[in-house]
């Protein structure tokens, strides 16, 4: 039954954040009764909540449990007083990101009136191909993670870089630069710049997330952001490294 019920959460994601109970059957392989009684038990435990319209949402109580998660308690802690500081003197959406398996995850996000639209949330995956922090942590990944993100690498926008040769190329820039670009690769009219987070071990440095702007596409001064992300990350490194979940 516990295996059922997940499975019954696992049906939500970025792309499908409310669901009618059958589509909450079809998506998860479950048979609609049983889908019924699920959905009505979760809800009354607040991990789902049934909007006036009938479909169901993730609920409060399982945000707040998220909350405790150690990558969102300390790296958000950690680093949001320096994603402001980026904030404030760019006005433009600032990602932190971190790797799970061949997506970025996105552990904050700070954007304003005057930010260009982003897909981006807090808790949203995105591919690591398509998306300047992606870039950054894919370029730090391990070989076999690397195999498997160009092997999956799909078009996003058509100008989304998919080329094994390419890909290939442009990580190892980005290893060289300590910088990733993107030109509208995951959404149209944005491009970004992102920088690595590392914390200092005994054996070498480690990249343990990925900051990020996002800005418009037609923007001429690109390329001036990247000295305020790496002094953003540096202080994030410094920061971190009181943390025991980075030591």
């Amino acid at each position: 039954m516990t295996s059922r019920a997940l499975g019954v959460l696992d049906a939500f994601d970025a792309e499908h954040p409310r669901l009618t109970l059958s589509q909450v059957a079809e998506r998860s392989g479950t048979p609609l009764t049983t889908a019924h009684r699920l959905l009505a038990e979760l809800a009354a435990w607040g991990a789902l909540a049934r909007r006036p319209d009938g479909r169901y949402e993730i609920g409060r109580k399982l945000w707040d449990l998220g909350l405790l998660a150690p990558v969102q308690l300390e790296l958000r802690q950690v680093a949001s007083p320096f994603l402001l500081d980026v904030h404030t003197a760019t006005r433009d959406t600032v990602h932190l990101a971190v790797r799970d398996g061949t997506k970025a995850l996105y552990v904050e996000r700070i954007s304003g009136r005057e930010s260009v639209p982003v897909v981006s949330q807090v808790g949203s995956r995105l591919p690591l191909h398509a998306t300047g922090v992606g870039k950054v942590l894919l370029a730090s990944a391990p070989d076999d993670v690397v195999e498997q993100a160009l092997a999956q690498a799909t078009r996003q926008t058509r100008h989304t870089v998919v080329d094994r040769r390419l890909l290939t190329r442009e990580l190892a820039e980005v290893r060289r630069r300590g910088l990733a670009r993107t030109a509208e690769e995951m959404s149209l009219g944005a491009a970004s710049v992102a920088v690595p987070v590392t914390v200092d071990r005994p054996a070498g440095p480690v990249v343990v997330a990925a900051l990020g702007i996002v800005v418009p596409a037609h923007r001429r001064d690109v390329g001036r952001l990247s000295p305020v992300l790496q002094v953003a990350a540096r202080g994030i490194g410094r920061a971190l490294r009181g943390s025991e979940q980075f030591r």
